[in-house]
């Protein structure tokens, strides 16, 4: 996925203030895709979200590896 830049949080509050849109010199069309993504989230909301996708990866990393390791000692 192409990397954007701008963050999730400057990404919300463009879409809540059209001043700041302004000045981050963002398209129309890309409100338009921030707003289908962001739908009514506020700025702590997209942090949360992002740092529990974080944890989540990380846990999942973690079952892999005992599950890995559990294949192993059971040869």
């Amino acid at each position: 996925m192409k990397k954007s830049r701008f963050t999730e949080e400057q990404m919300v509050k463009a879409l809540r203030d059209a001043e700041v849109a302004k000045k981050l010199g963002v398209a129309e069309q890309t409100l338009y895709v921030w707003r289908k993504r962001f739908r009514g989230q506020s700025v702590d909301e997209v942090k949360e979200m992002k740092s529990l996708v974080a944890e989540n990866a990380k846990l999942k990393k973690l079952v892999a590896e005992q599950l890995l390791a559990i294949e192993v000692l059971k040869r």
